[in-house]
């Protein structure tokens, strides 16, 4: 039943969000793109915010809290959003506090322990302590992403809990903030600091009076209804204030999820950063077996991490041609246990493997047992077991699976029976084989299951399973919750786990802290329906509307393709990968992934309150994807291959449909048209893009930032030099013959790129051909979302290659995002097209030609130099790198690829006005400071145009060759010693006299048909 209160609406909106502009110091956000970025978060509820508060300063954040009071306004804290209970979503104020209030306040090494804020994500705090050889011991699967606070609000574990405990037992103290204005650092309380507080009076005497008759009136129902396991995270922490645990009031609101108090700085204890570590998998028959075997493990060894995963999950990565690596390197079995050992030195981490092998009776020469003492092979092992929630979310079957039943947890004694008997519900509730894997050795099971969240009967259904899975867990003595918490998905359950009298005490405490529900209303106690506020449900209605991409893997839905997006939240991840660059740049929820997806989803209008109200012509979804680098490091990166830079492009083909886009869509978005039209005279063209305050006033009409420099055309394009070379064309039948594409870039910009491809080819005894009329993939339309134009363009092209297409003939391209464009973009929006596929099938990179396709005598040129590299995003999403390190390596390249990123300039995006400084900002974030860091002898290799530019106009001091040019450089002997790059063939900038030149010229023009202009007006006025 709801709580009156926690239905209340807030009485005087306008007036809050006056109120919170005026007195907070921090991005106050009412408006309808932000509430749609926040309606939602990792879970299956929906709920639009009031409003959102980006606090710069803790104490900012304290403020708003005391305005929203003053208003009666819910609140709630939101770290990462990643939550899968639907504890952070909430029609309240919504308080952000990862975007500025992420501070490391101190560390005392001495003591092991540290002071932090709220929005401090768990991966940059431990980086910040590595140099004092600590860490924070619990590390939840989203480490990369989740914020200290959102850890301590959902008293978060991690595969790590096995040695380190619960986000609870890591806890020390907590200052933290009532609705009502109680400022307070809380902790375990002795009797004198009871005594001092009791003296004191006030309202925080109340609260811990309120504490003691709670725990009076209770104390045996506390002591006997909570279950002994190791991960009980449902209900409040009770026990906590149990006399024999120090009445820890910090311990006690943690996993409070924000119900309570709001949390502004945290004292932490850490722990040794373990020196080394090995790996041990043991396989069994199924994962019922494998649960059966933990306490016998568990009698034999002290493992930092047990975990499980089932062949279910294999089946699925292979499917997905997912972390194969990952699988490759398991052992025979269908099932698996991982136990990760720690320790002082190799020797220690390889003797408790080796101890626990011999007391089990298996020998590491078992065909069912992998042991590992090498980090990066441990890594791979343990991603297929953390890549757990984004490969069952969206299985290749195209069943939708769900959260709601995902973690549950038992006593590790009773873990294979209490599976069998799981299973055993599955198939009564129709719910097939969902893949169960974990947290074994602490008997927490996660899952996604495959509930019918859109029909009346299948929320039924639903509703029906959870009452009666929550009544199995309980009968093992188990939690609803073994991680996650409770939320909404699990509030309503809790009598069911707990009975009647402690949940009436979890009230009472709520209306200890929060008398007038307030705080997070609606989760936990006076707990809205756990079928209720869904995100589907039988009442979502969406639009379907008609799009240009067929969206072929998304059942041709682009509803199915925007929900491919779960809230995993990988997209806010501060390092590695590619995704997502405009979030690493500005902390925005809007520019992540998940962010966008979120306003998309609410783009489609199937609810009544749905925040975005104008479909295709939003105003909001279009700021938010304006930012959108369409760099598709999602594709690629999200767990679950959310395609952002497609969904872009399709929502601006319908956003400007009959009407006037912007300039930079006709100028770069018809760049090949530009390109072709620049042969006429190349030089007077660069004159004129690199004239002073003639090329300035270009770049306004044109769309073009003015902080950006135009790139040169070259004097002579490859196209010209190839028809120069008189070539006799190959036979397209011939095996040796290949189509080297002309891509816009390599043609016009940097021909000598194409010519060396053609020498190294050629070398590897290759016959090479051009295309002879002028041929485009449609990118820069595509990325404009000029779609009826691309789809145009590639159909002349197919009409051009098609003697090759018939023949087989493969295509070589050199640059990846015109490569990505035939393996990736070109299917998609043309799906039904055999051309279309049959080039999808026959294009190749550079690399993977070479690599793949050379006769086996021909080696590369020797290089033997250090090369820093950097990977084109669309290479990353869609070609992947491995030929491209093989072939380095052949050519004796010690080769530093980096991990650093988007360039920040993704095609036009960093040419277009209004983006320069967020795409300096992303390549500042690690791959110019990476380049600039290179050492004077060693190449810098980029094969991306993008790539290119940015390192060239990133004040780096150096200049990037694609690969091809590297070889051919080899081709003609020894290297320089510095610079490298310097040998080869770049179009010069135009001189400053050529320059200035021209813009006298103009000036002169301008002058001239003024005064002609001026003179035609005094005789029309002499004959008026």
């Amino acid at each position: 039943m709801n709580h009156p209160l926690t239905d209340a609406p807030v009485p005087d909106v306008p007036g809050l969000e006056a109120a919170l502009r005026a007195a907070v110091d921090g991005e106050v956000r009412f408006d309808a793109g932000s509430r749609g970025a926040y309606a939602t978060d990792g879970s299956n509820y929906r709920q639009v915010p009031v409003g959102i508060v980006v606090p710069r300063t803790v104490e900012a954040g304290a403020r708003a809290v005391e305005v929203c009071a003053r208003f009666r306004a819910p609140v709630l804290s939101r770290g990462g959003g990643t939550s899968l209970a639907g504890q952070s979503t909430n029609t309240a104020v919504v308080i952000d506090w990862s975007k500025y209030c992420h501070a490391l306040v101190s560390v005392d090494p001495d003591a092991r322990t540290c002071v932090v804020e709220p929005g401090i994500v768990l991966d940059e705090l431990n980086r910040r302590l590595a140099d004092h050889g600590l860490q924070f011991g619990p590390k939840p699967s989203t480490h990369s992403h989740c914020a200290l606070g959102g850890m301590i609000g959902n008293n978060s574990c991690g595969a790590s809990a096995q040695a380190y405990g619960k986000t609870v037992d890591n806890v020390r103290r907590l200052e933290v903030l009532t609705y009502d204005g109680v400022r307070m650092w809380v902790g375990p309380t002795s009797r004198a600091e009871r005594a001092r507080i009791a003296a004191e009076g006030g309202r925080r005497a109340e609260l811990y009076d309120g504490l003691d008759r709670i725990v009076a009136e209770y104390l045996a129902d506390i002591r006997q209804g909570y279950p002994k396991i190791p991960r009980r995270v449902s209900g409040y922490n009770l026990d906590s204030l149990l006399p024999e645990n120090g009445l820890d009031v910090a311990r006690t609101l943690v996993g409070s999820e924000g119900t309570l108090v709001t949390v502004l700085r945290a004292e932490l204890d850490l722990v040794p950063v373990p020196a080394r570590q090995s790996l041990l998998v043991l396989g069994y028959d199924d994962i019922c077996a494998a649960a059966d075997d933990v306490t016998h493990l568990l009698e034999h060894c002290r493992p930092d991490q047990l975990e499980a995963l089932d062949g279910r999950m294999a089946q699925l990565m292979r499917e997905e041609h997912a972390y194969l690596e990952s699988l490759d390197a398991l052992p025979e079995g269908d099932s698996w246990l991982m136990l990760q050992f720690g320790g002082d030195s190799q020797e220690d981490v390889d003797a408790q493997a080796h101890a626990l092998l011999r007391a089990v009776g298996r020998s590491e020469k078992d065909a069912t047992v992998a042991f590992s003492d090498d980090p990066e092979r441990e890594q791979r092992m343990l991603r297929a077991r953390e890549a757990g929630l984004g490969v069952t979310a969206r299985p290749p079957d195209d069943r939708e699976t769900w959260e709601g039943w995902e973690d549950s947890a038992v006593p590790p004694e009773r873990l294979g029976d209490y599976l069998r008997d799981l299973k055993k519900l599955f198939e009564e509730f129709d719910y097939d084989h969902p893949s169960l894997y974990g947290h074994f050795g602490q008997g927490c099971v996660h899952t996604r299951i495959p509930f019918g969240l859109r029909t009346a009967e299948g929320v039924a259904r639903f509703r029906r399973f959870l009452e009666r899975a929550a009544d199995l867990v309980a009968s093992y003595g188990g939690s609803l919750s073994g991680e996650h918490g409770d939320g909404q998905a699990r509030g309503e359950l809790l009598t069911r786990m707990f009975g009647d009298r402690l949940v009436t005490a979890f009230g009472e405490l709520k209306t200890l802290f929060d008398p007038d529900d307030r705080m997070n209303p609606g989760k936990i106690v006076h707990p809205h329906p756990v079928d209720g506020q869904l995100r589907l449900g039988p009442h979502w209605r969406p639009a379907t509307p008609a799009t240009h991409f067929g969206f072929p893997d998304d059942d041709h839905s682009f509803n199915r393709a925007v929900m491919r997006c779960v809230g995993i939240g990988n997209c806010r991840g501060h390092s590695g990968g590619v995704m997502c660059p405009s979030y690493r740049a500005t902390r925005e929820e809007e520019h992540s992934t998940r962010g966008r997806a979120r306003l998309l989803f609410e783009m489609l209008g199937g609810h009544a309150d749905s925040a975005v109200e104008d479909g295709w012509r939003s105003t909001e979804v279009h700021d938010a994807l304006d930012l959108c680098l369409a760099c598709k490091g999602c594709k690629s990166d999200c767990p679950t291959g959310v395609d952002m830079a497609t969904l872009k492009a399709e929502f601006l083909s319908h956003h400007y449909e009959g009407r006037m886009r912007p300039a930079a869509h006709y100028s770069m978005g018809w760049l090949p048209v530009w390109a072709r039209l620049s042969r006429l005279a190349p030089s007077l063209v660069n004159a004129a893009l690199h004239a002073p305050g003639l090329s300035r006033a270009g770049k306004l009409l044109a769309g073009v930032d003015a902080a950006r420099s135009a790139p040169v055309f070259a004097g002579q394009s490859f196209v010209q030099w190839w028809r120069a070379r008189d070539a006799e064309a190959p036979d397209p039948a011939d095996p040796r013959t290949v189509v080297l594409w002309p891509d816009t870039f390599s043609t016009y910009f940097h021909p000598a790129i194409a010519v060396s491809a053609v020498r190294v080819l050629e070398d590897a005894g290759f016959r090479v051909a051009v295309p002879d009329r002028p041929v485009c993939c449609g990118l820069t339309w595509i990325s404009t979302g000029q779609l009826p134009r691309a789809q145009k363009v590639l159909r002349h092209t197919l009409d051009v290659l098609r003697p090759y297409l018939e023949a087989g003939t493969p295509v070589i391209g050199l640059e990846p995002s015109c490569t990505a464009v035939f393996r990736s973009d070109a299917p998609e929006l043309m799906p039904e097209d055999q051309d279309v596929q049959r080039l999808a099938g026959q294009v190749r990179t550079f690399a993977e030609h070479l690599v793949h396709h050379a006769p086996d005598g021909w080696r590369p040129p020797r290089l033997d130099r250090h090369a820093t590299v950097q990977t084109h995003c669309h290479q990353h999403a869609v070609m992947k790198f491995d030929a491209d390190r093989e072939l380095m390596g052949r050519a004796g390249l010690d080769a530093d690829v980096l991990d650093e990123g988007c360039c920040g300039l993704a095609g036009n995006f960093g040419f277009e006005s209004g983006h320069h400084e967020v795409s300096m900002a992303v390549a500042e974030l690690g791959v110019l400071p990476a380049v600039r860091g290179a050492s004077p002898d060693s190449l810098v290799l980029c094969d991306g145009f993008s790539c290119r530019t940015q390192i060239e106009q990133g004040g780096t001091g150096r200049r990037a060759l694609h690969l091809a040019e590297a070889l051919a450089l080899g081709l003609d002997g020894p290297l320089p010693g510095e610079h490298p790059e310097q040998s080869a063939m770049r179009p010069a900038r135009p001189s400053r006299a050529v320059r200035w030149s021209t813009t006298a010229a103009a000036a002169v023009t301008v002058g001239a048909a003024a005064t002609a202009a001026g003179r035609g007006v005094l005789r029309a006025l002499r004959r008026a």
